[in-house]
């Protein structure tokens, strides 16, 4: 289901841990899969060849019930074979809501995790900024009330 992601963890040379061990559970696991999928195809075909050739009508009528026999063994095995592959389409696609959902956790957390630091940094910023600003307004402050503009502004004020 998933080729692409199954080799980016796996091949890692001398990479440990639940991630490697993981991927090469999941690449055991793909391989048992496919090779269950070719021995019940190959089944299916087999089969399904034999009962084309064994499907001629004879004059015997021993002949045609032993035919018919051998055709009911191998419909049966081909009927065994499809089974068999619906109970792997079944397990394939549990297999991939629960690794989805697995997925779908580690990129929430991996998501929560960055947004927790861009908040972080993002306080830092703002509370820099404020005591920058704070500083600013504080050294404006005093410059304005040491400053001979606001005498005059205040005489002129006082005039008026």
């Amino acid at each position: 289901m998933n080729k692409g992601g199954m080799g980016v963890g796996g091949g890692g040379g001398g990479v440990g841990g639940p991630t490697a061990a993981a991927a090469a559970a999941a690449a055991q696991k793909q391989k048992s899969l496919l090779q269950r999928v070719d021995a019940d195809v190959g089944i299916l075909v087999d089969n399904f060849g034999f009962l084309v050739n064994v499907a001629r009508v004879n004059d015997p009528p021993v002949r045609n019930s032993q035919e018919s026999f051998m055709m009911e063994i191998h419909a049966a095995r081909m009927a065994q074979a499809a089974e068999s592959l619906l109970k792997l389409v079944s397990e394939l696609k549990q297999t991939a809501i629960f690794s989805g959902f697995a997925s779908l956790n580690d990129h929430v957390d991996q998501r929560t995790e960055e947004l927790n630091k861009m908040e972080e940094n993002t306080n830092g910023k703002l509370s820099r900024i404020g005591e920058e600003a704070a500083a600013s307004l504080k050294e404006l402050e005093s410059h304005y009330y040491s400053s001979a503009i606001r005498s005059s502004n205040g005489a002129t004020s006082a005039s008026l």
